[in-house]
């Protein structure tokens, strides 16, 4: 359970940042980079969720800005720490589980029912939200990159990488539904204005 009697710690005030082992890491490492990106993109989501208020895909978006705090937590557990081995979750570490990646994948295959296949790469806009489920994928898109970079440098979750890989897949179909289902999409025209 957490406890957040005060938000300001000073603990921070060298410029390192404590995981949940306890060890602590400069704010700029490549795990704190990874963390930081996880939680803009999550913010970026909440936009979204808001854009699309009232629809069903806001509660999918609310269940996803969950999940991606428990992402958060597994990227603040290095592997090894805090009991458990590997990547398998245990009362003492939050991990992601394939399980979370599955649920998108379902997610993305039903909504995928309702749209054409794409005979050209769309535009990041089309309506408003559409726009900000866009702005949503990219900031998704940016967390797994560092997270990719942190898993060239230590262990990551092999779950984690895959969660991070299907949710910009699934904010990509979702702005297209939120584009009158893909109706309303903006294709791109190569080379129109050479």
């Amino acid at each position: 359970m957490v406890k957040l009697n005060k938000i300001y710690t000073r603990t921070g005030d060298d410029g390192s940042t404590g995981l949940v082992d306890g060890s602590r890491q400069a704010k700029h490492a490549a795990r704190i980079e990874a963390i930081g990106a996880v939680d803009e993109a999550n913010s970026a989501i909440g936009l979204a969720a808001i854009a699309l208020a009232n629809t069903d895909h806001a509660q999918s978006l609310f269940r996803i800005q969950n999940d991606m705090f428990d992402l958060g937590a597994d990227l603040a557990t290095p592997l090894g720490e805090v009991g458990g081995k590997d990547f398998e979750p245990s009362p003492m570490v939050l991990r992601v589980v394939p399980a979370q990646a599955e649920w998108i994948e379902q997610a993305i295959d039903s909504l995928n029912e309702r749209l054409e296949p794409l005979t050209s790469f769309v535009l990041p806009g089309g309506s408003e939200a559409a726009a900000l489920v866009h702005v949503a994928r990219a900031s998704v898109r940016s967390a797994e990159r560092r997270v990719t970079a942190l898993a060239a440098a230590e262990p990551v979750n092999p779950a984690a990488l895959a969660y991070v890989n299907r949710l910009s897949d699934y904010l990509f179909v979702l702005a297209r539904i939120a584009n009158d289902d893909g109706a309303a999409d903006v294709k791109w025209v190569p080379g129109a204005n050479r």
